[in-house]
């Protein structure tokens, strides 16, 4: 076998980047353009987030019914989904399905990383290059990497002292992990932390959480898929797929709310989060209200109401009052689900550590030591601290022009975007779900699915208009961070230190990452800028260097 590096470069019309829900769907609709596509993943197998993601209790918060695809009927009715929330590997025999349902993996190339792509002006191409030497040539490049798919392990001294195991949530052993037996630390309470603690909680001998900022969770009274709800949901799949297209977070089923949360009176709001509360779910929830995401003093009322349940949960006074969050407005850092996290601070072998108070100093080799000299000694240690999110991705792949702009350069002070799909000066190179759009603030399926048929079109439109080359003007950018910037600041959003804002990630700068106007908001919008001929973009056509 010649060497990969050695052999002539692949000619492709569209480059992809990532195999996960996003680069599965784009090879399939870019396909049935006629074009010769090719998706790269570094993974072993296609899924993305749901590929990596295998710590105990992996489930999706958006219920499996609507957490789908919809570009196809047949696929729609024929998949059962056996709970209302989708568990790991449940998603991932999905997304294999799809995969093979509609041969996709003759487009995907597996434990391929792509480590640069340059765009070359004067071919009128982009020249991408993998770990292995390979290099791909072609006219389009949509990276499909994901806004949660490069997992942080935070920079402790001492880890490669540690004689135990150590895991990341986002990195996790294919085969599991049994924790019997083993004095567990976890590290971090965010969505993943707060699904894999009471699972963890029930095998370990002991499990110590180390807990910086508490998270509100919401019960998701997760249960069996109910065969009528089933029955009826699938029947009016078509009528529900268009409702939910025009809410804010791409969910349909949930009646919009009417009134002001402080329109009421203390009992009838109370009587109403309690509804919500034994429905189980997040949206539910912060769509109890109209303002709950724009004012405060509304906020602090649903805020107050789940604090409560907090506290008539865990029995231990000093533990609740831990757990219970009081430095951000709820719903401004994702709302974790969870199915009995508060009730496994009452276990005999569960303790909770404040590590806002008393700081992680070093990881020993028998455990974990704190600022004040504190040491917890561990089997086993758990980072559960997340991902550098919606940048991370990108930011590790060198990307650049032959006119000499680097991505990570234009994005030093904070991602820059038009509509979240494309970059200034950067050529023929979409993103999908990408920074300055809704993406991580909706239903992620309905996001990837709206990206992709819009970046389908533009390149359909420039095919038919014998042009080959789209880019934002600079101006179009500046407006859009502008505007994204400026509707986050109208909602409560900002109070929070979230990985929204590049918080958890040590000098990454605070720039409010998500457009968090709506889901139905940004698709009208994205449907008139290509109405109006694109407007924003440069359409235009190049004379190509003959090889």
């Amino acid at each position: 076998m010649p060497d990969a590096s050695q052999s002539l470069p692949r000619q492709l019309d569209v480059v992809i980047v990532g195999g996960g829900l996003a680069g599965l769907y784009a090879i399939h609709r870019l396909r049935k353009l006629g074009l010769r596509v090719r998706a790269y993943e570094a993974g072993s197998g296609v899924g993305g987030t749901w590929f990596w993601n295998r710590y105990p209790g992996a489930r999706c918060d958006v219920e499996s019914l609507e957490y789908s695809y919809s570009f196809d009927e047949q696929l729609q009715q024929d998949w059962k989904w056996p709970e209302r929330y989708g568990t790991q590997p449940e998603i991932l025999k999905y997304i294999n399905h799809v995969a093979d349902r509609f041969d996709l993996r003759r487009d995907v190339q597996l434990n391929t990383r792509i480590e640069s792509a340059v765009f070359d002006g004067k071919a009128n191409e982009w020249v991408v290059r993998t770990d292995g030497g390979e290099e791909i040539h072609a006219r389009y490049c949509v990276m499909a990497a994901g806004n949660l798919s490069t997992p942080r392990v935070p920079d402790f001294k001492g880890l490669k002292d540690f004689k135990g195991k150590w895991y990341h949530s986002g990195l996790w052993p294919h085969e599991g992990v049994d924790f019997s037996g083993l004095r567990v630390g976890v590290i971090g309470t965010g969505s993943s932390g707060v699904q894999m603690i009471p699972i963890i909680a029930q095998q370990a001998r002991h499990l110590t959480v180390f807990q910086r900022t508490a998270n509100f969770s919401l019960p998701a009274r997760n249960t069996p898929m109910p065969e009528e709800k089933e029955r009826r949901h699938k029947a009016e799949y078509p009528a529900r797929r268009a409702a939910a297209m025009e809410t804010p977070f791409a969910i349909g089923g949930h009646p919009k709310p009417t009134s002001s949360a402080l329109a009421v009176d203390k009992v009838e709001r109370d009587a109403a989060y309690e509804a919500k509360w034994q429905e189980g779910g997040s949206i539910s929830y912060l769509y109890a209200y109209t303002d709950l995401l724009v004012n405060k003093e509304s906020n602090d009322t649903a805020a107050e109401f789940v604090r409560n349940k907090i506290r008539a949960t865990v029995k231990d006074p000093k533990t609740a009052e831990l757990l219970a969050p009081k430095d951000h407005p709820i719903g401004t850092k994702r709302l974790c689900l969870d199915t009995n996290y508060y009730e496994t601070y009452n276990r005999p072998n569960v303790a909770l550590v404040d590590v806002r108070s008393d700081p992680i100093d070093s990881i020993t080799a028998t455990g974990l030591q704190l600022g004040s000299g504190t040491a917890f000694e561990l089997d086993a240690i758990v980072f559960a601290t997340g991902f550098d999110a919606m940048t991370g991705a990108l930011n590790e792949i060198d990307v650049r022009t032959s006119d000499g702009a680097v991505l990570r350069d234009h994005w030093m002070g904070g991602p820059l975007t038009y509509l979240g799909l494309m970059v200034a000066g950067f050529p023929n190179m979409f993103i999908v779900t990408g920074p300055g759009s809704p993406g991580v603030k909706t239903q992620m399926i309905a996001s990837i699915e709206q990206h992709v048929d819009w970046i389908a079109d533009a390149i359909e439109h420039l095919g038919k208009h014998q042009l080959d080359r789209i880019e934002p003007t600079p101006g179009a950018e500046t407006d859009w961070v502008h505007h994204v910037n400026q509707v986050a600041d109208s909602t409560l959003y900002p109070l929070a230190n979230s990985w929204y804002m590049g918080a958890n990630i040590p000098g990454k700068p605070r720039v409010f990452m998500p457009y968090v106007g709506g889901f139905d908001r940004y698709k009208k919008h994205c449907d008139a800028v290509a109405a109006q001929g694109y407007r924003g973009f440069t359409l235009s056509r190049h004379e190509t260097v003959a090889a």
